[in-house]
């Protein structure tokens, strides 16, 4: 967004009323929904079944095995140990 629009956008907002601003929100919640969606969508492309990956847990720990389901929001994946794991799919990484 450009300078310009911000001050026009700014007081475009102003001159609503709380319930066009409630519409208003409405209709950016689902956009910024639809726009995650796409990106998630994007990002569980770049994978397919059997390949291999590894993601870092909280604790620092690597955690590599190779996936076996691909979720809506997740990728499903067994450990070299035998675990399974449901990671979103920006924290994996192939390997």
């Amino acid at each position: 967004m450009n300078k310009i629009d911000q001050p026009r956008i700014e007081d475009f907002i102003k001159s609503l009323s709380k319930d066009e601003l409630k519409y208003m929100n409405r209709l950016v919640v689902e956009r910024l929904k639809l726009i995650h969606q796409m990106e998630a969508i994007e990002t569980m492309s770049r994978y397919n079944l059997g390949d291999r990956v590894e993601f870092e847990t909280e604790d620092g720990r690597i955690i590599r095995g190779h996936i076996i389901k691909l979720n809506k929001k997740t990728v499903s994946l067994r450990t070299d140990e035998g675990a399974k794991w449901n990671v979103a799919p920006v924290f994996l990484r192939l390997i």
